[in-house]
């Protein structure tokens, strides 16, 4: 039996928000414009070799793949590369989401070295930042790409002013960052009203936390199902089933514990950035197997619909450049 409410639950009940975290864990109703539950991305593909090695383990293994999502930054990419992995994700009907630059660990400031400035990692630091940043998207909108990686605030409200104001395509995705860090359903729903496409949300949230946000936030969701060390290192593949039924639509994304951290990555760290980026698609091939095994012999329940893959009027696949 519940507790009765607190007044802050009566308040938070009164303005729309959940009054606490959904520990029933319900079915979330909302769906992909396609009417799916959930699609799979893969982070950390750092460049077009890395690119290629995740298509080919992908059709190998045989997995499914809809977005690829890159951490190095727009800047440390050349227009060839940029224009290389267009290509390769445009022929795949793969979504290609490259991050922003630049970043304030990065930068000259001194604040992220502090114990309590490490939130603003990748943050941008002034408004001279924001422009770069800004430039940064510009580049690569130019050269194709339709999906934007964003870990700031500001930088966030401009896009979609600027989406708004037809300054760049009304298509484009703009991806929130994990860094960004948005933990309750309040807070999200504050990065869903300036506009994000689809946000990535902490590590660490419980599978109640989760399912609080669904409740008051539409937007798709992304989550890491296995994280990187820097972010926390869970692997939490057995709550695949119960995170699409609860959180859907999302983005199951599949990082890599007990990896070395490659950013910003090269040439000098390619052979280490492909060979894990094979591991990150072995790991899907595991947690999908998983959800088929679930799917297969749990108690019934909604059935749960993955995103087809390789079509064409997906958000965020490249274009062809002009």
């Amino acid at each position: 039996m519940p507790l009765p409410l607190s007044p802050a639950g009566l308040m938070l009940d009164a303005l729309g928000l959940p009054s606490g975290d959904a520990h029933d864990l319900p079915d979330s109703p909302p769906r992909f414009a396609d009417d799916t539950h959930y699609r799979v991305e893969i982070p950390s593909v750092e460049g077009p070799r890395v690119l290629a090695a995740v298509i080919e383990e992908a059709r190998g293994r045989e997995v499914p793949i809809h977005r690829v999502s890159q951490g190095s930054g727009i800047l440390l990419l050349t227009d060839a590369e940029i224009v290389e992995m267009c290509d390769m994700c445009r022929e795949g009907a793969l979504e290609l989401s490259l991050f922003v630059g630049p970043r304030a660990a990065w930068d000259t400031g001194a604040s992220v070295l502090s114990p309590a400035g490490r939130t603003l990692g990748a943050q941008l630091r002034g408004q001279d930042q924001l422009r770069a940043g800004l430039d940064d998207v510009l580049r690569a909108v130019e050269l194709g790409v339709r999906s934007v990686l964003v870990a700031d605030l500001g930088l966030l409200r401009v896009l979609c002013q600027a989406k708004g104001a037809q300054l760049v395509p009304r298509e484009l995705v703009v991806k929130v960052s994990v860094q960004l860090a948005a933990a309750n359903p309040a807070a999200v729903a504050v990065l869903a009203d300036e506009g994000a496409t689809t946000i990535n949300v902490p590590t660490d949230l419980s599978l109640a936390q989760l399912a609080a946000i669904r409740q008051h936030v539409q937007v798709p969701l992304d989550v890491y199902v296995e994280v990187p060390d820097g972010l926390g290192g869970f692997v939490r593949h057995h709550e695949i089933p119960q995170l699409i039924a609860s959180v859907a639509p999302l983005y199951v994304k599949f990082g890599l514990r007990n990896a070395p951290d490659i950013y910003p990555s090269g040439l000098h760290l390619e052979a280490a950035a492909t060979l894990m980026a094979r591991e990150r698609v072995r790991r899907a091939a595991i947690g999908l197997e998983l959800l088929r095994r679930h799917s297969a012999h749990d108690t019934p329940g909604p059935l749960l619909q993955m995103s087809p893959t390789g079509v064409a009027t997906a958000a965020g696949i490249p274009v062809a450049r002009s």
